[in-house]
């Protein structure tokens, strides 16, 4: 049973990662750091954003309208590492 719980808890610090990923580019795009009109960076951004954005566009159906500002990573994150430590501390020792 623990191999599952480490194997479940990888998988969200991997996506947590790749969360991170996918924001960081996004603002170095935005800022001119980093060209989509290269093809390297086109597939990196490409295949994050196919990752990330299954679980951030139901996030985004309920968040308000900030302006330029998008807060579902974080709001993401957030919930992945609540599930985390959901699994370590409570399911993991029997609570």
């Amino acid at each position: 049973m623990n191999a599952v719980f480490w194997l479940i808890t990888t998988v969200i610090d991997i996506a947590i990662w790749i969360i991170i990923i996918q924001v960081i580019m996004s603002w170095l795009i935005a800022f001119n750091v980093l060209n989509l009109n290269n093809r390297v960076v086109y597939m990196i951004y490409d295949a994050v954003n196919r990752l990330t954005e299954p679980m951030l566009a139901p996030i985004r159906k309920f968040l308000p309208n900030l302006g330029g500002i998008d807060i579902s990573p974080m709001v993401l994150i957030l919930a992945l590492m609540f599930i985390r430590n959901f699994i370590i501390l409570d399911v993991g020792t029997g609570l």
